[in-house]
């Protein structure tokens, strides 16, 4: 296995690691470099200053306590009075004397694991007193008492551990702990300003792509974010002036359309009617109708129901209402779904969705079964990956010949027809007004032996 591969487990799991949020990612980019610069600062301390500055207290202490054990055992046990109370007053070093003691080794935990204190002082103590020795830094919160054996007895040395220890360790510690404390929460709550300004931009960008109206965006943050909620301005009043120019002309050329189908359409009653012509005039007619539903149905596509806004519906009502709908018009039926299901759409451009697939099903089958029901979100995705915690999920099952599989996707092309009485726009319109939800729709294979037409959309 190459070094490549091997590295290939370890780079996924430093990205598992990396906050997922931008948000997360500017402070992390913020901190990690004076996080490092303080640990550099800190072991630069611990390994030079601090080490120093301890060496040099316990080699203090440690050369006074020798030079007073060396006074005691040069003096008589009556002369040694001014001896403990010279130490007492010029060296800060309280003495006492415990006739024929032995010392007894007493296996102590460190009491400052994390500083040299200990170690410098036990290795300055046997380097210059010379003989068996003993510290306790756990019976004083304030001194530290050293024993030192002497032929006669025990001579105890009580020493501040203000004398071993320097306040600038609290200080240093305090001073990263806090900067750090003081960096990061200035960090957070400036790019928490700058990505509150990103996602407004993406929630309105999603929104607009959704057909809602969101007007138009103040911008804020920083420059390039106000460079970019700009251009979102600018590209929102030119998709709405040209999708608003598109439908009026189009508009115009409806009506421009159906003046002359409607002058035909008079003209072919008011001919006379005999039986040699009967059928001729009848077919006229149906191709009149024809172009008449043709000019609709494009005109529906172009505009793609852009101009209603999203409001709360019952999807289930809606379903209920094209099943009717259908059944009037002499199909079977079958609707499975729940007493109500509430959600965000356009109602009017989701009934002529569903108006579509149940169309497109009566046309081919004799049975049609539609379910709703809820699903997690997991699976078919919008677009514009819709953040919702549940997909509702319409299924428009028939029993007729079906679409064979590597035809599915291109039945949704516009004018794409399977059938000589279709325009080729019902499934197109379907997945155009389905992914204006962020929903998405397919096409699969039905229980019931046909076709089934499965959209989702998020709630």
């Amino acid at each position: 296995m190459s070094a490549r591969e091997a590295g290939r487990p370890l780079g996924r799991a430093l990205r598992a690691l990396l906050p997922r949020g931008l948000l997360g990612r500017s402070v992390l980019i913020i901190l990690v470099p004076i996080l490092m610069l303080q640990a550099v600062a800190l072991q630069l301390f611990y390994g030079g200053h601090l080490d120093v500055i301890s060496r040099r207290l316990a080699g203090g202490v440690a050369g006074d306590v020798a030079l007073l054990v060396e006074l005691v055992r040069r003096e008589a046990p009556e002369e040694r009075a001014w001896i403990f109370r010279e130490a007492a007053w010029r060296l800060d070093l309280a003495l006492a004397f415990e006739e024929g003691a032995r010392i007894q080794s007493v296996a102590r935990p460190a009491s400052l694991p994390l500083l040299p204190l200990e170690e410098d002082l036990n290795n300055a103590l046997r380097e210059r007193v010379r003989l068996p020795f003993d510290t306790d830094w756990q019976s004083d919160s304030r001194s530290v008492i050293i024993r030192v054996q002497l032929p006669e007895g025990v001579l105890h040395v009580e020493a501040p551990r203000k004398r071993l220890f320097t306040a600038t360790l609290y200080l240093f510690v305090i001073w990263l702990a806090g900067s750090a404390l003081l960096l990061s929460g200035i960090a957070v709550l400036f790019m928490k300003n700058q990505v509150r300004a990103i996602r407004r931009l993406a929630d309105a960008a999603e929104a607009f792509g959704l057909g809602r109206d969101v007007g138009p965006m103040k911008p804020e943050g920083a420059s390039e974010v106000r460079q970019a909620a700009a251009a979102f301005n600018r590209m929102q009043e030119r998709i709405r002036r040209f999708v608003g120019q598109r439908t009026e002309m189009l508009a115009g050329i409806s009506h421009d359309l159906r003046t002359p189908l409607t002058r035909m359409r008079l003209a072919l009653a008011m001919l006379p009617r005999t039986p040699e012509m009967e059928e001729d005039l009848a077919a006229l007619g149906q191709d009149v109708e024809e172009m008449e539903r043709m000019t609709a149905a494009y005109l529906a596509f172009a505009r793609g129901e852009g101009t209603e806004q999203a409001r709360p519906a019952d999807l289930v009502e809606l379903v209920q209402d094209v099943a009717a709908s259908a059944r009037r018009a002499g199909a079977v039926v079958e609707v499975a779904a729940p007493e109500a299901l509430s959600m965000r759409l356009r109602p009017d451009a989701v009934r002529r969705c569903l108006g579509n697939l149940v169309d497109n099903a009566r046309r081919h089958a004799r049975r049609i079964a539609v379910g709703v029901r809820t699903s997690p979100r997991t699976g078919l995705g919008g677009p514009g990956g819709v953040p919702a915690a549940l997909w509702a999920e319409v299924t428009v099952d028939d029993d007729g010949p079906g679409i064979p599989a590597a035809e599915r996707e291109g039945a949704f092309k516009p004018f794409h027809s399977g059938s000589p009485n279709g325009t080729g726009l019902g499934l197109a319109i379907a997945r155009d007004i389905v992914r204006a939800h962020g929903g998405e729709i397919v096409l699969e294979e039905s229980p019931l032996g046909g076709l089934r037409a499965r959209l989702r959309l998020p709630v």
